[in-house]
């Protein structure tokens, strides 16, 4: 069968059981849109091509699923840069597809020409220039393989105009020959038997979840290791939803604006099992003293990990659902009566907590959704204070519920993200908590939201303020706000501008009101709540400082 390299992409995705792409059309990708008008792979139109790939993690973290997006050349391949960046960051298998100029013309400052394999190689798991149509299908199935396989992550495949507009007799892919690519699933048992050695002889342990967990499926395995140890449990954001929030042993997120429980937790431990973390900056503060007293378990199915940034007494190299799952069986039950006793005093004594003076305060609205939605919502979230209230305040307690952009930190990933989200999870309710800065990043997704008829609830938490850089610029700087104090538009108005609903909150009982008005709207929501304009995020450790040190 002779098909175009356009049909031939076509075919391939729907191979992999692909059933939606977020992308933007342009010169570069004609005939792969000119496949599409036919095909029985859904597209959905969005506003910018940043917004495609941030679409398209969001549907990957909601599903498990490869999110694929599709740009232009140049331009349109660029703006997909921070979305790919973002994936790399936190471990999120999506598949970019950019057009690029005929191959007799790469190279030569073609119009609307970028290397973008040369941008994109340090924020992609692997990507591909594909210069023979005879070559795309094989490279297609390669780049699913590589995404959604070993520590997943973002690969693009770039396709020239004159390969996707090329002929070539098509059959299906059957066998994969990727040399050198071999992830390591299974555990070194003498590894996990030197873990069980080192876990029988603890006394203060404490488990550390991170987004390997969630990635991996491995939350029942987690839950059955620390009910079998009593061992308190910390999540890392990215562990959030990886672990069940209202679960006794779980002591909340640790880390720069972690609960007091679960930072002391780590503080005086003698024993972390960090499963499926980085153990990033954000984690262990000032390494020097992180865990001053703990021997270090770390299961991660990417060797880099092991070492790169704390010390690892057992280091523990696979899918960290199997090594849980292996571990457990070489571990008895050994509680630790003490050491419970004193977690449980911590939690009693430091709950998550914020003064309630009659304003409307940002914590109170992130608690309201988690009651008005029976904590069983999809959140994405912006960054910034936004994204630390709704970690603190919102209890998750089913993997794959709280959507945000961890490791890179990028302002304008939650209303697109909440939009794939959606798409991937129709029938659900989907919000995305916002800061009035961040919202603004990416606001004109609004339109694809409206045209699609994606629900999506945007809960902005609006204090006039860049709000976290102006935390710091208060803790830090005298209280300089050097360019944060924001000039807003009128966002219900927006909205309903762009047929979407608008409810602006300015009174603590007008809240949950609210908030049920927009669950039952069939239309995307913006809700506008004027919160206390400098409430903090605490507590909060200072930069530079061990975790066990916190302000607030």
């Amino acid at each position: 069968m002779r098909l175009t390299g356009g049909e031939i992409l076509l075919k391939c995705l729907q191979e992999e059981g692909v059933e939606v792409v977020f992308g933007y059309p342009g010169g570069a990708v004609l005939p792969i849109y000119d496949a599409l008008y036919e095909g029985e792979v859904r597209h959905i139109l969005t506003r910018h091509e940043q917004a495609a790939a941030h679409a398209a993690d969001g549907y990957a973290r909601a599903t498990g699923c490869p999110g694929v997006c599709l740009a232009t050349s140049g331009p349109g391949a660029t703006n997909l840069v921070t979305g790919i960046a973002t994936a790399y960051m936190d471990s999120s298998p999506v598949v970019a597809f950019t057009g690029q100029v005929p191959t007799t013309l790469i190279g030569r400052d073609a119009f609307q020409e970028a290397d973008i394999t040369g941008i994109t190689m340090p924020i992609t798991k692997h990507n591909f220039l594909v210069r023979e149509v005879k070559d795309l299908a094989h490279t297609v199935k390669a780049a699913f393989h590589i995404a959604s396989t070993g520590r997943p992550g973002p690969v693009l495949v770039d396709i020239p105009r004159d390969v996707s507009g090329g002929e070539t007799e098509y059959e299906p892919v059957t066998e994969l020959r990727l040399p050198g690519y071999r992830p390591m699933y299974d555990p070194d048992p003498e590894q996990i038997k030197k873990a069980a050695q080192l876990i029988a002889l603890s006394e203060r342990p404490v488990i550390i979840v991170g987004g390997g967990v969630v990635q991996a499926g491995a939350t029942e395995e987690v839950v059955r290791l620390a009910e079998l140890l009593m061992a308190p449990v910390a999540t890392t954001l990215m562990g959030i939803s990886g672990f069940p929030g209202n679960h006794p042993l779980a002591v909340g997120m640790l880390g720069m604006h972690g609960t007091r429980p679960a930072n002391y937790a780590v503080s005086e431990a003698d024993l972390l099992i960090a499963v499926g973390t980085r153990l990033d900056d954000r984690i262990t503060g000032k390494i020097e003293s992180f865990a001053p007293e703990a021997r270090l378990i770390h299961l991660d199915i990417d060797p880099a990990e092991m070492g790169k940034n704390v010390r690892v007494d057992v280091p523990v190299v696979g899918d960290v659902k199997r090594s849980v799952k292996l571990l457990l069986e070489f571990l008895s039950a050994t509680p630790h009566p003490a050491w419970k006793e004193k977690i449980d005093a911590w939690m009693k004594e430091y709950p998550l907590t914020f003064s309630e003076n009659g304003k409307l305060k940002p914590q109170f609205v992130v608690r309201q959704i988690w009651e008005a939605t029976e904590g069983k919502a999809r959140i994405a979230t912006e960054v910034g204070q936004n994204q630390m209230w709704a970690a603190q305040f919102y209890t998750f307690t089913r993997p794959r519920s709280f959507i945000t952009s961890g490791g890179l930190g990028t302002m304008g990933f939650g209303f697109p993200a909440a939009i794939g989200v959606q798409v991937a999870c129709p029938g659900e309710t989907v919000f995305d908590i916002a800061g009035d800065g961040s919202i603004q990043m990416n606001i004109q997704e609004l339109a694809t939201a409206v045209s699609y008829d994606l629900p999506v609830n945007v809960a902005i938490l609006n204090n006039g303020f860049l709000g976290m850089v102006r935390q710091w610029q208060e803790l830090f700087y005298q209280r300089r706000y050097s360019y944060t104090e924001l000039y807003n538009p009128d966002f219900v108005r927006v909205a309903e501008a762009y047929g979407a609903e608008g409810i602006r909150v300015t009174r603590p009982e007008e809240v949950r009101p609210a908030l049920e008005q927009a669950i039952a709207s069939p239309k995307p929501v913006f809700l506008d709540f004027i919160i206390e304009q400098e409430e903090n995020v605490m507590p909060m450790v200072p930069p530079g400082e061990s975790i066990g040190r916190m302000l607030g």
